[in-house]
C-alpha cells in the first residue's frame, strides 16, 4: 500500500518534472566500460562500506560526479527530497575523496538530450521511465579523471546513516500515530494507512523533512481536506492531547522492539523499495526509498510536538528520537 511520504512523493513529483524535450545539462554521459547499467546500491541491506570500479567522472557545477558500478550510498531523492544523502569517501589508489553530496544522476539513451547526464532536480522526468538510465552521483571536490577504471572502496559515515536512519523510522511511526489520534475527526469514508486507520497523513501532507533522529512533517488543512470529511474545528485546543496521545504510542513500539527491515524488488537504485515494520500477518509495509533503523528499539525514547499556523492552515509535527543509551552506531 502507498502511504501519504510516498503519495506526497508521487504529486512533487508531477509537480516538478519538466516537459522530456527539457535541455538542462549538468554534464556528459559517462562513456566509461559498464557505465549503460543503472547503479546497483547495497544500503536497502544495511551496507556501509563496499568496493567498485570508477565508471565515470564527470564534471557537475564545479564539483565532479564520481561513477561506480555499485555502492553503499544512498543518494537524496530527486523527486521527494525528505532524506538526505548519506556522507563519507572514496578512496581510489590510496586517495581519500570526502564526498560531499550524493544525488541520483539519469542519462536519455535517445532523443534530443540522448547522452547528456542530468544530475538531482535537473533531471526532468519521473522516476523509472523507460529509456533512462539510473545512477548514483558521489560528489566530490577534486577529482582525477586518470583514475577512471581503478578500483575504488567506498565507505558511508555510519553514525550519520544512523541518525537518520532512525529519524526517517521514527517519521513513519509518527504518521501511523497521528492518523490513530485524529481518526474521531472524520465525518465520511477516507482512505486508509498501512494499519487500515483513515489516513490523515496521505490527504493532508505537504512537506516531510528527515534529519538526525527526527523529522518534521507539514499538513495543509485547506478547504480540500474538509471537503474530504476531516473537521479541523478545535483542533488548536486538542494538540496538546495529539502530542500525548503520539508520543504514546511511539513509546509502545519502541518498548516492542518489533524488527524493521527493508524489501526492494531489483538492486537499482530507482528499484521499488518498501520498510517492512513486524512479522508475519502482523507486519506493515511502507514503500520508501529511504535507509531506516534496523528495530524500533533502536529509537530509544521519542518526543513529538505540534504547532498551528496562526492562520490555522498549516499543521507542523515535530518527531524527535534519541540513541539509547550504549547503542552502537550503525542502523
Amino acid at each position: 500500500m502507498i502511504t501519504g511520504k510516498e503519495k506526497g512523493r508521487e504529486q512533487h513529483m508531477q509537480q516538478h518534472a519538466g516537459p522530456a524535450g527539457d535541455t538542462r545539462a549538468a554534464g556528459h554521459a559517462p562513456t566509461a566500460p559498464g557505465a549503460g547499467d543503472p547503479t546497483h546500491v547495497t544500503f536497502p541491506g544495511g551496507a556501509v562500506h563496499g568496493t567498485s570500479t570508477v565508471l565515470a567522472a564527470v564534471p557537475v557545477d564545479g564539483r565532479t560526479a564520481v561513477i561506480t558500478g555499485r555502492t553503499p550510498f544512498h543518494p537524496v531523492d530527486h523527486t521527494w527530497p525528505d532524506h538526505p544523502a548519506d556522507r563519507g569517501s572514496i578512496t581510489v589508489a590510496g586517495r581519500h575523496h570526502p564526498v560531499v553530496d550524493c544525488l541520483i544522476g539519469a542519462v536519455e539513451a535517445d532523443g534530443p538530450g540522448a547522452g547528456t547526464l542530468r544530475a538531482g532536480s535537473d533531471i526532468p522526468v519521473r522516476r523509472d521511465t523507460k529509456g533512462w538510465q539510473w545512477l548514483v552521483l558521489h560528489m566530490v571536490e577534486d577529482f582525477d579523471p586518470a583514475a577512471v577504471g581503478e578500483p575504488c572502496e567506498l565507505t558511508v559515515d555510519a553514525p550519520h546513516r544512523h541518525a537518520l536512519s532512525a529519524g526517517h523510522t521514527a517519521c513513519h511511526l509518527a504518521s501511523l500515530a497521528l492518523n490513530e489520534a485524529v481518526a474521531g475527526r472524520w465525518r465520511k469514508e477516507t482512505a486508509t494507512d498501512v494499519a487500515g486507520v483513515p489516513d490523515f497523513d496521505g490527504a493532508a501532507l505537504v512537506t516531510s523533512r528527515i534529519h538526525p533522529y527526527g523529522s518534521r512533517d507539514t499538513y495543509r488543512l485547506g478547504k480540500s481536506l474538509r471537503r474530504k470529511g476531516f473537521t479541523a474545528e478545535g483542533l488548536a485546543e486538542e494538540l496538546p492531547r495529539i502530542a500525548e496521545q503520539v508520543t504514546a504510542r511511539m513509546g509502545e513500539w519502541i518498548a516492542r522492539d518489533v524488527p524493521v527491515r527493508i524489501v526492494a524488488e531489483g538492486p537499482g537504485v530507482t528499484d521499488r523499495r518498501w520498510m517492512c515494520v513486524g512479522e508475519g500477518e502482523g507486519e506493515l509495509r511502507f514503500q520508501c526509498g529511504g535507509t531506516h533503523a534496523t528495530s524500533t528499539g533502536r529509537l530509544g525514547a521519542a518526543s513529538v510536538t505540534f504547532a498551528l499556523s496562526e492562520d490555522g492552515t498549516h499543521l507542523l509535527m515535530e518527531t524527535t528520537v534519541r540513541e539509547p543509551d550504549g547503542a552502537a552506531p550503525h542502523s
